[in-house]
């Protein structure tokens, strides 16, 4: 698995115009095809007048899946300028669907290809992008009377505390780079004089 990956920071839309047609650039975090397909047919319904809604998206933290489309657009001109801009911006798991109104101006092939793309590279610049990286889930088992400080002192050491349950003893559920993992464990039973309980579970993506 890579260790880390950049994504869209959040969903919104930005607008530009070039010769009087507006590109309306939609951009959203997506995890499946399902979840990019999803957001493309609600752009589409948000838009039933518009004459185009061209789409690009890249999934997996690999960039592994990857589609395009020009929607009526000259083959070439929309949808692949759109994945380059993501793919040229490392951007993984992002949907981005262009609207286009049309202007009654026409771009040519080489306008339009600077048209999507650039619409899709100002709203990156726009909404922003975070980054991503791997995790190793892990399950901390502690007494009440240690449970306070030691999830303090997690904290304090920037440690990812996910989730805090209380029963008989306390669960915290946390995240560990792969490579931390044995250091961690280590601190873990000289901080808790060997109290603590420590399992490692799977992986998870988290913000950096």
């Amino acid at each position: 698995m890579q260790e880390q990956y950049r994504t869209v920071a959040r969903e919104g839309v930005h607008e530009i115009e070039i010769n009087k047609s507006r590109f309306l650039c939609a951009l959203a975090p997506a995890a499946t095809e399902e979840e990019a397909q999803a957001f493309i047919a609600r752009v589409r319904k948000e838009h039933p007048t518009a004459r185009h809604h061209c789409f690009a998206y890249v999934l997996g933290a690999d960039g592994s899946v990857q589609k395009a489309s020009d929607d009526g657009e000259p083959g070439g001109t929309a949808g692949v300028p759109m994945l380059q801009m993501l793919l040229r911006r490392e951007v993984r798991y992002a949907v981005a669907v262009v609207t286009r109104y049309f202007g009654g101006v026409k771009l040519g092939a080489g306008g339009l290809i600077r048209a999507y793309g650039g619409a899709v590279g100002e709203a990156l610049d726009t909404l922003g992008t975070v980054t991503r990286q791997r995790f190793r889930l892990a399950t901390v088992t502690v007494d009440h009377q240690r449970a306070g400080k030691l999830e303090n002192e997690l904290r304090a050491t920037g440690r990812a505390v996910r989730e805090v349950t209380y029963g008989s003893g306390v669960r915290m559920e946390i995240g560990l780079p792969e490579a931390d993992v044995e250091s961690f464990r280590a601190w873990l039973a000289d901080t808790t004089a060997g109290t603590a309980g420590f399992e490692l579970g799977g992986e998870a993506y988290e913000d950096a």
